[in-house]
């Protein structure tokens, strides 16, 4: 098939309203591999989730050492979610990008959206929906952001839920 058939007008993928949808395959951390190769499956996008699966569901990622993946569900929830909850669920989003940006071994990166993250999630502190243990995540993001900045290269995975 020729590249303007594809949708490869430019040398990178594109859907059908001309944005850029690498299909490239991925590794377990989002980074694109050569054309051809086995890579990790992608989640798929615009899954609505309820918040609790969607929780569920992230923190499996994260627990399996796939943030950019708990990235991608964390971010339909932010960008489907009631206007009430979209700068919760942005940060939630950015805490995992900032935890892959760790993992890949940019800690600049790292600092940056974790202390982003921290910052958007910070406001739901008094009244954390869906058990989200808000206090828990801005210290984590925090504490990790500043050991970053001192010379650390390890970040433990969050938990995204209270005890209880």
């Amino acid at each position: 098939m020729d590249s303007e058939a594809s949708g490869d007008r430019d040398g990178r993928d594109r859907d059908d309203g001309g944005r850029a949808r690498n299909a490239r395959p991925r590794d377990g951390l989002g980074r694109p591999l050569p054309r051809g190769a086995t890579g990790v499956a992608r989640q798929p996008e615009g899954v609505l989730l309820s918040p609790e699966q969607t929780l569920a569901e992230a923190q499996r990622l994260l627990d399996d050492g796939m943030p950019f993946h708990a990235h991608e569900v964390l971010e339909d929830a932010w960008k489907t979610g009631p206007e009430a909850h979209r700068a919760l669920w942005k940060g939630m989003a950015q805490l995992a990008v900032g935890a892959t940006h760790a993992a890949r071994g940019n800690m600049t990166g790292a600092v940056t959206l974790l202390r982003r993250g921290a910052d958007h999630i910070e406001p739901y502190h008094d009244e954390p929906p869906h058990d989200i243990d808000i206090a828990g995540l801005v210290r984590w993001a925090r504490d990790h952001a500043t050991a970053f900045e001192d010379g650390a290269d390890q970040l433990p995975v969050p938990r995204l839920r209270g005890a209880g």
